[in-house]
């Protein structure tokens, strides 16, 4: 999807990116997206007005999960877990300010349910960005959760 910051596509079913604007959300609609999971901050300058009223408007689906950036919790990423192992058939496409949260929790969930390596976890990751000490702590920590569930 053209345009909208760091869009990584991971599948005929999913996509990340950063946050889309208001013509953004009808294309994404147009190409079959169903479900919006937004996990950036309602009340930031990078935010719409009013994203889950334009979604509704368009037919799909809203999940917001407002995650802090300098303080991501284990539970905001069982929360979205949760909400995508739901969503299992729709077109799901992930968003925060600028794809930093979404590839975090995005690729996650591909290491915790598709069979992505550790390895492949932070190659998808660093295809957006480097995370600092908090992520890089938050994403070890979150691992560490899934590998405990997988036992």
């Amino acid at each position: 999807m053209t345009g909208i910051k760091n869009f990584l596509f991971v599948s005929d079913r999913l996509a990340c990116a950063g946050q889309p604007d208001e013509s953004q959300l009808t294309a994404l609609a147009a190409e079959g997206y169903a479900v919006v999971i937004n996990l950036g901050l309602a009340d930031s300058k990078y935010a719409l007005p009013d994203e889950a009223g334009s979604l509704a408007r368009l037919g799909l689906r809203y999940f917001h999960i407002p995650v802090l950036f300098d303080s991501p919790l284990p539970s905001q990423w069982e929360s979205f877990a949760a909400i995508m192992d739901q969503q299992e058939g729709n077109k799901i496409f992930v968003h925060c300010a600028a794809n930093y949260r979404a590839t975090a929790f995005t690729g996650l969930y591909l290491f915790a349910r598709s069979g992505v390596t550790e390895a492949g976890l932070h190659e998808f990751i660093s295809n957006v960005w480097d995370p600092d000490p908090v992520w890089r702590r938050f994403i070890e920590n979150v691992i560490a959760k899934i590998r405990e569930q997988q036992v």
